[in-house]
């Protein structure tokens, strides 16, 4: 049976109203009713059946004069306003004219919840909220130690002055690791994330990073690797990166060893990282490759593991989460040991 059109109109999740040349409404969605109340009807004139105001309570019709204007408005673009009951909605308006310049006989309006932009309000501050958060504390310690070199520079010896400056440098390397972390989050969600791909020997690359963390952190790494070259076809930066991010994850949110292994994996090369700290539950384990998700109590900005996933996933590769044999959590990364692309 083919349905009414009626209902197929009420079955669209936003509100949908028309009206004609003379102001009358001629269509009315259910989710248009539910959101403007028993007055938007057809027939009912446009002007009271919008019931939606604006912050200074002006009213839509008031402000927007469909029938009037210049010959050549077309619509206008989505408007933020007001339901009776406070409530947000995005409003977007098409004027259709049967000859070029001449009056306007349709007035046809999308309405929609303005929950989604609400939601990404919130993310936006989120990000600026995390962004402050972590800029404070390495700018602060950069402006105390540089203020007392400045006034205190003939007092202090060359032991004092170099730990100072020993500082600065961390607090700056951490600010530009801040940075790159955002540009990078921009560029995986846009897809203009720049990649140059090559054969690598993945062998001494994780070496390097090993030994950067352990003088960093005097934490223990062991490393198992078979002889020989890892092969794995990847953009050197990033694949860095990705390393880098993994085992300072298993640095902060570990106690004792962290284990590197390289193995064979399904597409080829696999790395795989144990840490022998309290484990990621099943049901949490989706969650980490969110932005700004945060497992205990440890620092950091909540955006390595989602930076980790899309650099490996815009290779080809593949990202997974289960528990170490000894306790703890083990990632393991697959990545294309060749150029996969034909």
């Amino acid at each position: 049976m083919i349905p009414d059109e009626r209902d197929l109109w009420d079955e669209l999740p936003d509100g949908v109203l028309v009206a004609d040349g003379d102001g009358r409404v001629l269509l009315v969605n259910a989710t248009a009713r539910r959101m403007l109340g028993d007055q938007a009807h057809p027939g009912a004139e446009l002007a009271q059946a919008l019931t939606l105001q604006d912050q200074d309570s002006a009213d839509w019709y008031g402000q927007v004069c469909p029938y009037e204007g210049l010959r050549t408005r077309t619509g206008i673009p989505e408007q933020s306003w007001l339901l009776p009951d406070g409530s947000e909605v995005l409003v977007t308006t098409r004027l259709s004219r049967s000859e070029p310049l001449g009056p306007v006989d349709r007035v046809s309006l999308v309405i929609r919840s303005g929950r989604g932009r609400a939601r990404l309000d919130r993310e936006r501050s989120d990000l600026v909220a995390t962004v402050a958060h972590e800029l404070r504390s390495p700018l602060t310690g950069v402006k105390g130690f540089v203020t007392t070199l400045l006034s205190k520079w003939d007092k202090l010896n060359d032991d004092q002055k170099k730990l100072m400056l020993t500082t600065v440098a961390t607090d700056a390397e951490r600010l530009s690791r801040l940075i790159t972390e955002l540009l990078d989050v921009a560029r995986i969600d846009t897809g203009r994330l720049p990649l140059y791909r090559r054969d690598l020997d993945a062998g001494p690359l994780i070496e390097r990073v090993a030994e950067s963390v352990r003088s960093g952190t005097s934490r223990t790494i062991e490393i198992d690797r078979p002889e020989g070259r890892a092969a794995v076809f990847a953009d050197p930066d990033k694949f860095v990166q990705v390393v880098t991010n993994l085992v300072d994850n298993a640095v902060r949110h570990g106690e004792g060893t962290v284990r590197v292994a390289v193995e064979q994996g399904r597409l080829g090369f696999r790395l795989v990282v144990d840490d022998q700290g309290e484990g990621i539950p099943e049901a949490l384990r989706a969650r980490i490759f969110t932005k700004f998700w945060k497992h205990g109590t440890r620092g950091g900005t909540g955006l390595g593991m989602y930076i980790v996933n899309g650099l490996v996933r815009v290779h080809g590769g593949e990202l997974r989460i289960s528990d170490a044999p000894g306790g703890g959590a083990r990632i393991a990364v697959d990545w294309p040991a060749a150029d996969p692309r034909p």
